[in-house]
């Protein structure tokens, strides 16, 4: 059995199961749906939000629960109660999540750097399409060590480490926009 903090189901975002989340995350969706559909008199934003955790606390016999079938049912629930057009613009909003990159790295093998990259920009890939718009990053050591061998000199696992830290910067320039946020991490 899942002991699970504050009795709220995991949420599986990608290939990932987040236990433990915060939940101001779920009112920042239905605002931001609520401003897209141009409807800035919703002082009831709060209630929903209540109501959805009510239900993930309460009513939800799910111990993990996809977060696409969570949306779909914020959509709905919007829809019963005569919230339509925030429905229409209710878009997948997914709480910060953590990553390791040994799961990558392990993948990818020892010596299979461009395995890893490649690897790891689909996991990005996958979580933002999910979402996830915070991401952070663990194990970044660990994943050199696994790519390089526990041998490879402090220098040539500087130079991966650099390498990474670069892949991940330069994916946020590159997948970032106005209106597609993205906060990729590290791990200190």
């Amino acid at each position: 059995m899942i002991c699970l903090s504050g009795n709220l189901p995991a949420l599986k975002i990608g290939h990932h199961h987040v236990v433990g989340y915060k939940t101001d995350w779920i009112e920042e969706a239905l605002s931001r749906a609520a401003a897209a559909s141009n409807r800035t008199d919703c002082p009831f934003l709060g209630d929903i939000r209540d109501g959805i955790l009510h239900y993930l606390e309460k009513r939800c016999s799910l111990r993990v629960f996809a977060i696409e079938d969570l949306y779909s049912r914020m959509r709905a629930m919007l829809r019963k109660i005569g919230c339509d057009d925030i429905a229409q613009h209710l878009s997948a909003l997914a709480p910060p999540i953590t990553v390791s990159l040994i799961g990558p790295a392990r993948k990818a093998g020892r010596g299979s750097e461009s395995d890893f990259f490649q690897s790891l920009g689909k996991e990005i890939r996958l979580l933002q399409n999910a979402g996830a718009e915070s991401i952070r990053l663990c194990n970044i050591d660990e994943s050199v060590t696994l790519l390089r061998g526990p041998d490879a000199s402090v220098g040539s696992r500087a130079q991966l480490r650099i390498q990474i830290t670069s892949f991940v910067e330069s994916y946020q320039r590159r997948h970032s926009a106005p209106k597609l946020e993205l906060d990729l991490t590290f791990d200190s």
